[in-house]
């Protein structure tokens, strides 16, 4: 749990729950134990293992035939090695300092986690989008690793170091003052607070960026996103099958036995009003999709159904592995690692798919589904350039806010972080030192590859 329940006292009476006063006094107290100026210090550990071996552990599990490709893509920068290294950091994070604080985290908060996507009734919304790692835990582990995405990032895109610290401060910053905001708010305001589309857009400085964006967005609220996915993913005219393009997309000898056998089980776990939608669908093809760079080797399948000749739906199945934060943060309540996903998911996003569901298959994996594509719209954050980085920076620091406030005291968070820039400048001097450790860790990978110890295969563009 992240939240206590209902407390009951030895008369059997509700305890009341503290006021947001007395809920900030706590976090301020929390400065005696853990000063917010602590933050700012990173310094690896003695006993702190060898990188490599951490990327190797990460691997274990894994289709054999998929982890070259992952050390590809891991190997293209400093920031791809980042983004697939949440492990790695998950192990850094366990030996910094917390304040106790838990609330339902990402476990992998880098910036781009942070996109546009259509809510059940259609709006588009700014959220965290993948959940893989998400679990109860200390919520300074997603504040630091999000900072620290930004100081990588920048790096990545030739950005000076005033322009990466600049922006740090303008995501902490941002984080904190939302939380402050939001520990003043009524729970159920907080529960329902969103961040449109429109309203992002509107706040970017650059005139040329946000008609660029406007027109995206207008792209996918103009038309059906299923039947614009259709042809480009499909071919075969009238028994339509899904498109291959090797080596990412493709379809494996056992593909359609083993995913029919799951897609079954996944039925279940869905509300019976959303089994019967589902139930208009007829099952027409899986293929093997390798996605993302931290989830290259997991098991995933596109699944193509359809209600009528121009009716499709895709979903995704997506292999749900223990968390990387398990060994710090303890273990899910959840015994399936699919389950513990989409009720991050439900917990932490504004509006969630309406798809989400779980699974398992014989062979003892988990997995979650959700829709395919749903109108995301992902930033290119590599190519932003320092005013695009500095402003994207505020958005996904109020949007962590925002998702930690559904699940933590927002009030004490608030009470502890305070009015003053001191846990900001704090997180920004840990970025930075950070992002030296990540380029460090990622000279030892690129040196593996080349010594052969690790296997890797850049794919063509």
């Amino acid at each position: 749990m992240v939240n206590p329940p209902i407390r009951i006292d030895a008369s059997n009476s509700v305890v009341p729950r503290p006021s947001q006063a007395e809920l900030r006094a706590k976090g301020k107290r929390l400065r005696e134990k853990c000063p917010r100026s602590s933050h700012a210090s990173w310094k690896a550990d003695p006993d702190r293992r060898d990188p490599v071996d951490l990327i190797e552990d990460a691997n274990i599990g894994r289709l054999p035939e998929l982890i070259p490709i992952r050390h590809g893509r891991m190997m293209l920068s400093p920031f791809t090695f980042y983004r697939g290294t949440a492990l790695n950091m998950a192990a850094d994070l366990a030996t910094t300092p917390a304040t106790g604080i838990r609330v339902q985290v990402c476990g992998d908060a880098h910036l781009g986690n942070f996109r546009l996507f259509a809510t059940p009734e259609r709006r588009v919304i700014f959220d965290i989008h993948d959940l893989d790692e998400t679990l109860p835990a200390p919520w300074e582990w997603d504040v630091k690793r999000l900072a620290a995405s930004f100081v990588v990032a920048c790096r990545n895109n030739n950005l000076s170091e005033r322009v990466a610290r600049e922006a740090v401060l303008n995501c902490v910053r941002s984080y904190r003052e939302r939380m402050t905001e939001f520990g003043s708010m009524n729970a159920l305001d907080v529960w329902y607070a969103s961040f449109e589309a429109e309203t992002l857009i509107k706040n970017f400085r650059c005139k040329r960026h946000r008609k660029h964006l406007a027109k995206r967005l207008a792209k996918v609220r103009e038309r059906n996103a299923f039947e614009h996915d259709f042809p480009k993913l499909t071919s075969g005219g009238n028994n339509p099958k899904i498109r291959e393009h090797p080596p990412t997309i493709y379809h494996g000898r056992k593909t359609k036995y083993l995913g029919a056998e799951v897609f079954h089980n996944y039925r279940d776990t869905l509300p019976p009003y959303r089994r019967g939608l589902l139930n208009r669908f007829e099952l027409k093809d899986f293929a093997i999709k390798v996605v993302g760079v931290g989830s290259v080797g997991t098991a995933c399948f596109v699944v193509l159904l359809m209600a009528g000749a121009k009716d499709p739906l895709f979903l995704q199945v997506k292999e749900a592995r223990a968390s990387v934060l398990e060994p710090y943060a303890g273990a899910s309540i959840f015994p399936n690692n699919g389950q513990r996903v989409i009720m991050g998911h439900r917990l932490m996003q504004s509006s969630s798919d309406i798809f989400l569901g779980w699974t398992s298959g014989r062979t003892g994996r988990h997995y979650y589904v959700r829709q395919l594509r749903n109108a995301k719209i992902k930033f290119e954050v590599e190519r932003f350039n320092s005013s695009h980085m500095i402003q994207f920076a505020e958005h996904c620091g109020a949007t962590l806010a925002r998702a930690h406030a559904r699940t933590g005291e927002p009030a004490t968070i608030g009470g502890y972080l305070g009015k003053s820039d001191i846990f900001d400048r704090s997180i920004a001097d840990f970025s930075i030192a950070y992002a030296d450790q990540a380029e460090r860790d990622y000279e030892c990978f690129v040196k593996a590859i080349h010594k052969g110890r690790l296997d890797a295969l850049v794919e063509e563009k």
